[in-house]
């Protein structure tokens, strides 16, 4: 039983191992690695997620809503960053509002709306969270890259609380409708090795205060259960295991950063609205 359990373990560390050192590496060597790495993932989730809406039955505008999202995380990106003043925010409304037009030329198509629906739905799902956190890690023009590492390191150490103590202690379970392997053991086990992360972030980065850094821990704790909640909703749905091959032992780009989809927006807000 034991061995079955594990059966994933080994590719699925390397695979962690290896993502999050590149991830790391890019988010501390400079900001345009940072950015280089993060476009890569906004395009892969975007990816992934039209093609399972393929795989439902519906026809969204595949190649219109992974520009857009792409134009909207290079957009954020270099407004946050000073490059760009805050004004030309505004080019992606006309832009995103071109799908309407296109559609008319779209023959026999029976729901047009329903695909105009699910191809705005992968921008704001994949694409926005990943824009907002431009905001976090710009501060006045200038990149700081503590505050971006600490929410990934906590939202890994959420990840993996949750998997071990999940598997060798999981019986009540969390939410069996969507998530049966899911359970109050494996939630407890990564808010407890999540919170000692935060709690490591706030000794290492002095970017924000303690109980700043505590209170982005629960977010992330709170959020990030609820992010991969979502997911193996939308997966439940299409009735599909992972929604990807493409990150051996993890599934792919979506089952990896979906805690990061419900987190990030909430994160952003805390930390915008929340100024000392």
């Amino acid at each position: 039983m034991a061995t079955k359990k594990f059966t994933n373990l080994v590719p699925r560390l390397i695979t962690g191992i290896l993502g999050s050192a590149g991830i790391i590496f890019g988010v501390v060597y400079s900001e345009w690695l940072y950015f280089a790495v993060f476009f890569i993932i906004v395009l892969f989730s975007l990816l992934e997620f039209y093609k399972l809406s393929g795989i439902d039955g519906l026809l969204p505008q595949k190649t219109f809503g992974v520009a857009s999202g792409l134009i909207i995380y290079c957009l954020s990106f270099f407004i946050e960053r000073g490059t760009l003043p805050p004004r030309y925010y505004f080019l992606f409304f006309p832009f995103i509002s071109f799908l309407f037009i296109l559609k008319l030329y779209k023959q026999f198509e029976r729901k047009p709306f329903t695909n105009i629906a699910i191809t705005f739905l992968g921008i704001f799902y994949t694409a926005v969270p990943f824009a907002l956190l431009n905001v976090a890690v710009f501060d006045k023009g200038v990149y700081n890259f503590e505050i971006i590492l600490g929410c990934l390191l906590i939202l890994w150490a959420t990840d993996t609380g949750a998997y071990f103590a999940g598997t060798f202690f999981g019986k009540r379970k969390l939410f069996e409708r969507i998530s049966p392997k899911k359970s109050w053991e494996g939630f407890v086990g990564g808010a407890i090795f999540a919170m000692v992360f935060a709690y490591g972030a706030s000794l290492y980065f002095t970017s924000l205060a303690p109980w700043q850094w505590l209170c982005i821990g629960w977010i992330i704790i709170i959020g990030g259960t609820y992010g991969d909640l979502v997911e193996s909703l939308l997966k439940r749905s299409i009735e599909i295991k992972d929604s990807g091959d493409s990150l051996p032992g993890h599934g792919g780009f979506l089952d990896r950063f979906d805690g990061l989809f419900i987190s990030a927006p909430f994160i952003v807000a805390f930390l915008e609205i929340i100024k000392f």
